[in-house]
């Protein structure tokens, strides 16, 4: 099992989440975080620690979501790995809770 950063980290991109994982799954992208399937040990330290609850087991991804299961895995294999907190994007209290953001997803 693994877990799953969904729509809500677009745009906003806390690493509040980062800082608590013990096996540096964490990939970061210029708007967006991915979680790395194959290195995540399922230790739910992340999910309380993301501001914007956008971290899930991915079996519990919430409905219309489930694409970012693959979209998690595939980033993360292209993306660097992120180890430390830095700041959040600017405008992210703006973006938290708007839906549908995959179209803002800059890969």
């Amino acid at each position: 099992m693994t877990h799953v950063v969904t729509d809500n980290c677009i745009n906003c991109k806390h690493t509040d989440c980062v800082e608590v994982c013990p096996v540096d799954c964490f990939h970061e992208g210029a708007n967006f975080l991915v979680i790395d399937p194959d290195e995540c040990i399922d230790c739910t330290l992340c999910v309380d620690e993301c501001p914007v609850d956008a971290i899930y087991a991915d079996h519990e991804v919430p409905a219309g979501q489930e694409h970012y299961l693959s979209i998690n895995g595939e980033l993360a294999k292209q993306w660097p790995v992120i180890s430390a907190k830095i700041p959040e994007l600017p405008e992210a209290a703006e973006w938290d809770g708007r839906p549908n953001k995959l179209v803002l997803l800059i890969r």
